[in-house]
């Protein structure tokens, strides 16, 4: 009886929280908080955590996994973004590096920097939320040794359009050059259909790349990724290294269509690809485009990702 008392007690536990719409799309967040946050690990940005995007009776994220703890790397929903650490192969054991949107974390003794790992926050930083009614704005502050910086991300809704737009900008405001790369992992949920037939992913130029599960899960072939039948639980699809692309805006075009819901995706860029990696697990869709940063002391640096929801004709 107490377990399950727990278990409810849980799944009624309320998270700061946020809703914008342009009366065409609505979206809902969880906020960034130290303390009572959704989202508390050291991997992803914890600003934009989308826990549901309408548009047409159509929902495009939510929760694709199964165990959540506010600690777990990758319990997180939406379109979030992760950036590459900065500071860490300089850093002492015991000293700290930075992760933008994250604070600065303590170095432990150990070879090489791990991702998923939860490494202890020294520095949160400071968090501002500014809300409209289409629109929310995130600015983290962080004042560190070596590294410093105002990162702001807006997400705002287009005026009569079903389009959301993530604006962002990184101003250093430390001593040292900033230098990392960013992407955006798209965890696509598209009224919760499974991964497999249904699912195609369309680039603007010819795919090259090795895939694992390809030709069984999946196809890469010309400009498109198809799903061949249902992921089970236990696999994913995982494209470490995606080629063909070009340095051009072009290429940062990517749709992601599901013929089984009648819905789909458009998302580009003002900045070219840097690196592209796909990965998808039996519950979510996921192309990951990266784009490069280099931010010297008192400049800034500035970015956007357009996303345009649309149907499917049946």
């Amino acid at each position: 009886m107490l377990s399950f008392m727990m278990i409810c007690a849980a799944q009624q536990e309320k998270f700061p929280e946020a809703e914008i719409t342009n009366g065409i799309i609505r979206a809902h967040f969880y906020l960034p908080d130290s303390k009572n946050g959704y989202y508390q690990a050291t991997r992803f940005d914890w600003s934009g955590v989308i826990t549901s995007l309408e548009y047409m009776g159509h929902e495009y994220y939510g929760k694709w996994f199964e165990k959540y703890s506010p600690t777990i790397h990758d319990a997180i929903m939406g379109p979030v973004e992760e950036f590459d650490q900065v500071g860490y192969n300089d850093a002492k054991i015991g000293g700290s590096f930075i992760k933008i949107g994250v604070g600065a974390l303590s170095k432990p003794e150990e070879s090489v920097y791990n991702k998923f790992k939860l490494y202890q926050i020294v520095n949160h930083g400071k968090w501002k939320v500014r809300k409209k009614s289409d629109q929310i704005q995130f600015i983290h502050n962080l004042s560190d040794t070596e590294y410093s910086y105002e990162y702001s991300k807006t997400i705002q809704l287009t005026k009569g359009k079903p389009e959301m737009v993530i604006i962002h900008t990184l101003k250093n405001t430390g001593r040292q050059t900033i230098e990392t790369d960013v992407y955006n992992h798209n965890f696509l949920v598209m009224d919760k259909q499974p991964t497999g037939p249904g699912y195609v992913v369309k680039f603007p130029f010819t795919l090259n790349g090795t895939c694992r599960g390809n030709g069984d899960m999946a196809n890469m072939q010309g400009n498109q990724i198809t799903f061949l039948r249902d992921l089970t639980k236990s696999e994913n699809f995982f494209c470490n290294r995606v080629t063909g692309f070009n340095d051009t805006v072009n290429d940062y075009d990517i749709r992601v269509e599901n013929t089984k819901a009648g819905a789909g995706v458009r998302i580009t860029s003002d900045h070219p690809i840097f690196k592209m990696v796909f990965w998808s697990s039996s519950t979510t869709v996921c192309p990951e485009p990266y784009i490069k940063i280099k931010v010297e002391p008192g400049q800034e640096f500035n970015w956007k990702i357009n996303y345009e929801y649309y149907t499917l004709n049946p």
